[in-house]
């Protein structure tokens, strides 16, 4: 990792900013996707303390402080301590989300190992990788524990944000073997809540946002409502970020029973921007000013999400409980862009085609049914979890639009505005549709076999139907009719309640489908992994050390021939193994700490072409530190100051030949300082982040083969937010 040591003095600058909170801020919820409130758990006697932060009085325990998590639902979808879990799970809690101060998903994932930005479709959607697997809507992306077909999941509802980390199929269906993420939202509580909160940014503009919670009447009926308003300028040369939300929700905790339901909008416009071109002839991105984009000041998508959600649960004995969940997710958006197609290396002329998607949606229906429980059998305790789960999710896109070619721009000398609104509607490659249906079964069986061992065992019956296509007339690209036994077993040995060492096997099912390329019928695609770990949990901290090996076999793979024919195959078999180490939680009574570190070695083990390549956009090397320290009493409030780093090695970009170019390493530091009082007898805090202090140039992912569109990351920016709590 030499890389690491080349600004060995940005370093000692990020140890010197290094701060921490105490407290979880935020609400007092379970850490599970349990709606009601969580009782008060014990508090370890070397950690008890209660610190006041603006929003709210929060008490370290056993299951929430600071930047610790030790239970996650992702993990076994039932109450089981991380401590526990025969597989990786990370969690972002919201109090590094608050510190951190993250505007997209990937940003909020950036302190868990091995979690990449993928292929973003020039930023119109969520793309995360885990290790090395995933892209954008591959149905990887949960709320609540429910898919989620949203074009960003990350929004001012969003509570925390948990990764499971390898195949996870046997729990949430058809999915890569990388894992999956899910965004855990606010809820109603009974105590009341009034938080208000503007904010701005050296890009320009900014955002407001209200935050009102509490009970009504005294029976266990809340509410919810949360408002949020941002509109600031791309970092860019052009263009503007426009979001507006609006989500109530209502929620009633009963004795028994508890029930909430939520429904969030939100009006969304953004750039729609590939980033910067790969020079193949060098292998460099080409040397222009990293502000400048290449395509029009028209590249927007524009469009309206839509979530409904509704949970109930049941106790209906002291051990067992049941669930019912659904949820509803809409996207429809419309783009339009001038799509860079080639750049000729010694003029700089770049080859650009007007293209636009009208009346696209899609909407995704779920219904998952459980029964969690406990019994004693044959002297061994189990923890039983047996369901059913549905999905309907639907894609179409409308017109598409494909202008003809021009050259009438060239990078080094740019200039705007001649190339026209895309008008030319494309009937081949219009009504882009794609119907998926699946059903599953699944049971699991977490069985102590003595205090010391547990015996994890689940297996899930999936059924896939989908249809895809696309034309006027419609051309079926892909149908599917199959389905699957996916196992899942895992073994767990305590050697202390805090410290255990674990070893699990699972696998993954995916259809081989697309949506714009007739691909007639590929074998599905199937993920293996083993993996084994440690895991050390404590009333302070939570710490994870994973190794890994995942076989992925009939990986679709595109091929384009020199007329511009796009082919479709199965890749044969890729790989990636690794390791990963996760740490959390708060040392002493100042000092909160989150650090990761990911080797992930990927490579393409069967294929005529990429045979011996790695997978695209991965860094094989991969760690990030950020460390906060509370201060305490300064004058008439509190303070408290953090930082850290992100770090990346090279990364590699193929271009569909065998060819790989590769992307520089990257070290780029953020930091904070927030500061809690009181102004007119009201609780206030004042923070400013500042992201990418030292202005880093760096690359974040790629997308394209031919000639790959290369994403540049953030340069440094700051943000100044004012919270005031009545």
């Amino acid at each position: 990792m030499i890389f690491i040591h080349q600004r060995a003095s940005r370093w000692a600058v990020a140890c010197a900013l290094a701060s921490c909170s105490l407290a979880q801020s935020g609400l007092a919820h379970s850490n599970t996707l349990d709606t009601a409130p969580a009782p008060a758990a014990e508090s370890d006697p070397q950690s008890e303390s209660t610190v006041e932060r603006p929003d709210i009085i929060v008490t370290a325990s056993n299951r929430i402080d600071g930047y610790q998590a030790a239970q996650a639902s992702a993990g076994t979808r039932t109450e089981a301590p991380l401590v526990e879990v025969p597989q990786a799970v990370s969690v972002v809690t919201q109090a590094l989300l608050q510190d951190r101060q993250p505007l997209s998903l990937d940003e909020a994932l950036a302190t868990v190992s091995g979690v990449k930005q993928g292929n973003t479709l020039g930023g119109t959607q969520d793309a995360i990788m885990k290790r090395g697997f995933g892209t954008n809507r591959d149905n990887s992306i949960l709320r609540d524990g429910v898919q989620s077909v949203r074009a960003h999941n990350f929004t001012p509802t969003a509570e925390r944000v948990e990764v499971l980390k390898g195949p996870s199929s046997m729990l949430y269906g058809v999915q890569d073997p990388g894992g999956i993420v899910n965004i855990v939202t606010k809820k109603p509580t009974l105590d009341p809540l009034r938080a208000f909160s503007a904010w701005g940014t050296t890009f320009g503009g900014g955002g407001v946002q209200g935050d009102v919670s509490g009970a009504i009447g005294h029976k266990g009926l809340a509410y919810r409502l949360i408002g949020d308003w941002q509109q600031y300028d791309y970092w860019r040369n052009f263009g503007v970020n426009k979001q507006w939300t609006i989500a109530p929700s209502l929620a009633w905790y009963g004795d028994k029973t508890s029930v909430v339901a939520s429904y969030e909008h939100m009006t969304y416009s953004s750039p729609f921007d590939r980033g910067t071109q790969l020079n193949t002839a060098t292998g460099k991105v080409y040397a222009i000013p990293r502000e400048r984009r290449l395509d029009e000041p028209y590249n927007i998508t524009a469009g309206t999400s839509d979530n409904v959600g509704l949970r109930v649960e049941h106790r209906i004995s002291p051990d067992w409980k049941l669930a019912l969940n659904y949820g509803f997710s809409h996207n429809y958006y419309n783009d339009f862009q001038a799509r860079t197609i080639s750049v000729a290396p010694t003029t700089g002329v770049v080859t650009r085609r007007g293209d636009a998607t009208r009346n696209a949606r899609q909407t995704a229906h779920v219904v998952q049914a459980n029964a969690v429980g406990h019994a004693e059998l044959l002297g061994m305790k189990h923890e039983i979890l047996v369901g059913a789960d549905y999905m309907h999710n639907e894609r179409v896109l409308g017109d598409l639009m494909r202008d003809a070619t021009n050259t009438n721009f060239n990078l080094y000398s740019p200039v705007y505005g001649v190339m026209k609104l895309p008008s030319t509607v494309s009937a081949k490659d219009s009504d882009q549709t794609d119907k998926l249906h699946e059903w599953g079964l699944f049971l699991q069986d977490s069985i102590h076999l003595t205090d010391s061992w547990i015996l994890l065992a689940g297996v899930r019956y999936d059924h896939v139907d989908e249809l895809t296509g696309k034309g006027r007339p419609f051309v079926v690209g892909t149908k599917v009719n199959t389905g699957k036994a996916v196992p899942r077993v895992g073994l767990v040995h305590l050697f202390t309640p805090q410290f255990s060492v674990y070893g699990s096997y699972t696998q993954s099912f995916r259809p081989n489908t697309s949506i714009a390329t007739p691909i007639g019928t590929l074998p599905p695609e199937e993920g293996k992994s083993w993996e084994g770990g440690a895991k050390y949990v404590t009333g302070r901290v939570t710490a994870t050390a994973a190794l890994y090996n995942i076989i992925k076999r009939n990986v679709q793979v595109s091929d384009t021939a020199a007329d511009g024919t796009t082919t479709t195959r199965a890749a044969g078999k890729v790989r990636s193994r690794g390791v990963e180490l996760d740490v959390s939680g708060r040392i002493g009574r100042s000092w909160n700490v989150t650090a990761s570190y990911a080797l992930t070695d990927t490579k393409v083990l069967e294929d005529p072409l990429l045979q011996g390549n790695p997978l695209d956009g991965v860094s094989k090397h991969q760690g990030s530190l950020f460390v906060t320290r509370d201060f305490g009493q300064v004058g008439r409030g509190k303070l408290r100051i953090g930082g850290g780093a992100r770090i990346a090695s090279k990364w590699g970009a193929g271009d569909g030949t065998g060819k790989e170019y590769w992307l520089p390493a990257s070290q780029v530091f953020d930091g904070f300082m927030a500061y809690s009082t009181r102004l007119g007898g009201k609780a206030v805090e004042f923070q400013v982040n500042v992201k990418n202090i030292f202005d880093e140039t760096y690359y974040v992912s790629n997308s394209g083969t031919t000639q790959p569109a290369i994403v540049i990351g953030e340069p440094r920016s700051a943000m100044f937010k004012a919270r005031l709590f009545l």
